[in-house]
């Protein structure tokens, strides 16, 4: 059995392209991470490819589950920290499957929690500049106005607030009442952020560069944005009316 104090999720949904890929190259990295695969019921076989890979080489360090049809980006991940926590690993990431998430960033990301002692790392497009390649220029500003914006109505001092690209401290899941985080899409990422900045959680960015999808088709769009556009007031009223958790 390949021990790992580390799990990295990767949300799917028709991802053939990319998931045994993205699979073997976090597996390649010299520290030992386990993989949890949250799939939305992908009809073009995206669990298959993980099913078999689970049946031939990585039984021990790979983990799927598998959902009825798509149920948001902000669900996936909460049903994976809970598995996650429930299975008892101290480190829990998040990551995409399409390499717009370097693997090779997730050790970077671990020493920021393991050794230099923060609860939540992010890997953060905009900490030293714009780190983005290949993103039209569109998304570039849509995405970085978004984190502008959030800084500005909520005071939160992160630059990339919608950054999907992060490392948790056991403690920090186990703390944020995970059942009462609402949003569903990009949201989610502010939301968390949001709530571990208020509990009292140490933050670091740690800068990445962040590359849009090789393969596949991107999952954004306006809907999405919307959700986070119009959350991040409701995340405002919230900073000054909710009750937060204690840090144990």
């Amino acid at each position: 059995m390949n021990k790992s104090d580390s799990i990295v999720i990767i949300p799917t949904y028709n991802e053939k392209e990319n998931i045994e890929k993205i699979i073997r190259a976090v597996f390649s990295l010299e520290k030992c991470f386990h993989i949890l695969v949250i799939d939305d019921g992908s009809p073009d076989g995206t669990a298959g490819i993980v099913h078999r890979l689970i049946d031939g080489e990585f039984g021990d360090r790979l983990f799927i589950i598998e959902r009825s049809g798509k149920q948001g980006l902000g669900t996936a991940y909460i049903t994976g920290f809970k598995w996650s926590l429930a299975h008892g690993y101290d480190y829990v990431f998040e990551m995409d499957a399409d390499f717009s998430h370097d693997p090779n960033d997730l050790p970077r990301l671990y020493a920021a929690c393991h050794d230099e002692g923060y609860d939540v790392a992010i890997g953060s497009r905009y900490v030293s500049g714009v780190n983005v390649v290949n993103w039209p220029i569109g998304r570039v500003l849509m995405s970085y106005f978004a984190s502008q914006y959030v800084r500005l109505v909520t005071g939160f001092k992160v630059h990339d607030t919608t950054a999907g690209f992060k490392c948790y401290r056991r403690k920090v899941l186990e703390t944020i009442e995970l059942d009462k985080i609402r949003f569903k899409g990009y949201g989610f990422q502010i939301e968390m952020k949001y709530t571990a900045y208020k509990i009292g959680f140490k933050i670091k960015e740690v800068p990445v560069i962040f590359v849009n999808r090789r393969e596949g088709v991107s999952k954004m769009s306006g809907g999405i944005f919307g959700e986070a556009f119009f959350g991040v007031m409701r995340l405002r009223w919230d900073g000054w009316t909710r009750k937060y958790p204690k840090i144990n």
